[in-house]
């Protein structure tokens, strides 16, 4: 696709200045420029996702089960960290059984519980699209290390104020997490 011939965050963020106020104006053009840049970013990773025949969801869950000790997790463990509802995370499991990535398993000490495990064919299909995503999106974002970091602080910052995870827990989970 071609580029635009301006940036439409910043022609927008100027109509809402003279419109609005500056903290209106800046809040929609960090919102518009996280939008634009997600959709310039996922359409690169839907086209990954494609060539191996994943969605970003399935490919999310792969991936963490690739990278538990366990090789497992339980299905409401993939619910509620990856924050998806648990009729979606069964629909992604059926999907990924299907496709011979995962198989369900029951909870060694707890019967109510069902257990996502990750097969050969998944942990490859994982490692592969990972290697992917790594040469073909991640390393090609356009910041250098030091950009990223802050970028990353300031989006932390962002979602620490939306509420979307403890910040008083989060660094002890991570630890605990290996």
């Amino acid at each position: 696709m071609k580029p635009a011939p301006f940036d439409v965050v910043e022609a927008s963020r100027r109509v809402w200045l003279r419109d609005w106020n500056s903290e209106a104006a800046s809040g929609m053009a960090v919102f518009t420029a996280i939008l634009r840049s997600f959709q310039l970013l996922n359409d690169d990773v839907q086209r990954v996702m494609r060539s191996h025949d994943l969605t970003f969801a399935r490919y999310e869950v792969l991936a963490w089960l690739a990278t538990d000790p366990d090789s497992s997790v339980t299905l409401s463990w993939i619910s509620k960290t990856l924050r998806i509802p648990p009729a979606t995370v069964t629909d992604i499991i059926d999907r990924l059984e299907q496709d011979g990535l995962v198989r369900r398993a029951a909870h060694p000490t707890d019967a109510r519980t069902t257990l996502a495990v990750i097969t050969a064919r998944g942990r490859k299909v994982a490692r592969n699209a990972t290697s992917d995503l790594n040469t073909e999106v991640y390393e090609r974002i356009g910041l250098s290390e030091t950009q990223r970091d802050q970028l990353i602080e300031l989006l932390a910052e962002l979602r620490a104020s939306g509420n979307e995870f403890d910040v008083e827990r989060s660094r002890q989970v991570i630890d605990d997490l290996g």
